[in-house]
């Protein structure tokens, strides 16, 4: 009897660390995707505030080998306010299931 009571103490400790183990690589796996998601939408979002900002338009693509399963997508609307555009830079990630969505935006004044 106090065999079994021991083992069942064990099995509920081992699956309460089971569960810390598998939170913190799923956290893990999370920070890893924000930060590099949000290194890349920087440094494209700078190459397209390089453009005047008429000659913006909708685009998408990759990021190279060096960033695999990593895509991104350009979209460009007018805003609420003349000679303003709202460009939206999304980044995702192919290989991730769950929260592979990162959105930068950036409003650029445009000259008519």
């Amino acid at each position: 009897m106090e065999v079994m009571i021991a083992i069942a103490i064990l099995a509920i400790a081992l699956a309460g660390v089971y569960r810390a183990q598998s939170q913190s690589v799923a956290m893990s796996t999370n920070a890893r995707f924000l930060t590099t998601a949000s290194l890349l939408a920087q440094g494209k979002m700078a190459e397209v505030d390089a453009f005047a900002g008429k000659d913006v338009a909708a685009d998408r693509g990759d990021f190279g080998d060096d960033y695999p399963g990593y895509e991104w997508r350009l979209e460009v609307e007018d805003s609420e306010v003349e000679y303003l555009k709202k460009i939206v830079l999304t980044v995702t990630n192919n290989t991730m299931t769950a929260n592979n969505i990162y959105e930068l935006v950036l409003f650029k004044l445009v000259a008519k």
